[in-house]
């Protein structure tokens, strides 16, 4: 097989940039990047982050089997089914009204979600870990933590924007909380990507309702005034 010759030009480009680091290696078996001047794995000082460099480092030293990182479409099965498995735990939990319970097996099938090595596809752990935290944002709010339930919301919104269920989710804990017209503004951006969800549509005109009575009792405390 004849192995091409790069591109005389990116690799000049390469060469330009190319920042050479001082490294150490530390343990187990020396394969763990470190600063070489505090053996620190991230160093503001050296300014250097191996992070997920080791991250990677770790996950094939565990698995020697791999002689390189596997394709993305290849995902761990295992992984998948405990993940799967203890979400629709958390989900049988919830429909009981076991919302306490539901919330300590959702954010267990989120750590597991979060461990999916780097090379397989991100689209994955994101459908992942958006579904799992909209679940545990419900079972927030059905216990009356709104704050949490907004957490949640936020983060499934930065994990897939297009999905109205984060807004919604975020609208109704923005509502619980008296924030109206915050709530107002995440249930209108939820409309823009799904302008036919009844859920949506329903939830807007409850807090137009809430909007149109906090503004007839201003109206009314300045008029008494």
């Amino acid at each position: 097989m004849v192995v091409p010759q790069p591109d005389p030009v990116m690799q000049a480009v390469i060469e330009a940039s190319f920042d050479p680091v001082d490294i150490a290696f530390g343990p187990p078996d020396n394969v763990i990047a470190l600063c070489s001047k505090h053996s620190l794995e991230k160093c503001a000082e050296c300014d250097v982050d191996f992070t997920n460099l080791n991250r990677l480092s770790r996950l094939l030293q565990m698995n020697p089997s791999l002689r390189c990182p596997p394709p993305p479409t290849m995902l761990s099965q295992k992984l998948s089914v405990a993940i799967n498995n203890t979400k629709e735990e958390g989900n049988t939990l919830y429909k009981s009204g076991q919302y306490d319970k539901a919330i300590q097996r959702y954010s267990m099938a989120a750590n597991f979600a979060a461990q999916r090595p780097p090379w397989e596809a991100a689209q994955m752990m994101r459908e992942e870990l958006s579904a799992i935290l909209s679940n545990r944002s419900a079972a927030f709010f059905e216990m009356g933590d709104y704050i949490n339930a907004l957490v949640d919301a936020d983060q499934v919104i930065q994990l897939k924007r297009p999905w109205g269920k984060g807004h919604f989710r975020k609208a109704k804990a923005l509502l619980s909380m008296k924030e109206y017209q915050e709530a107002k503004e995440a249930i209108e951006l939820g409309l823009e990507f799904e302008p036919e969800s009844a859920e949506m549509i329903t939830l807007r005109e409850t807090i137009e309702n809430h909007l149109r009575e906090q503004r007839a009792t201003r109206r009314s405390t300045n008029g008494a005034a």
